[in-house]
């Protein structure tokens, strides 16, 4: 007899069952790098950045020559 998680498990596409396998069995004890992306885009960590005033135009400072 299947449980009712086997058979959702099962009717998962493969490319879904690896992510859940990754997800549940690989070790988790460090986020990985898009982890760490996203709890820094969607935490709101650095939402004061967006206040910011605009500190400088094309028009400040002097042109750099180039050789």
């Amino acid at each position: 007899m299947t449980s009712g998680s086997d058979r959702l498990i099962r009717s998962l596409s493969p490319e879904e069952q690896a992510a859940l396998t990754e997800k549940l069995f690989l070790d988790s004890a460090y986020l990985s790098t898009s982890d760490i992306m996203t709890l820094a885009l969607q935490g709101g960590s650095f939402d004061f950045l967006h206040d910011e005033p605009d500190l400088y135009s094309l028009d400040d400072g002097e042109p750099i020559p180039c050789p």
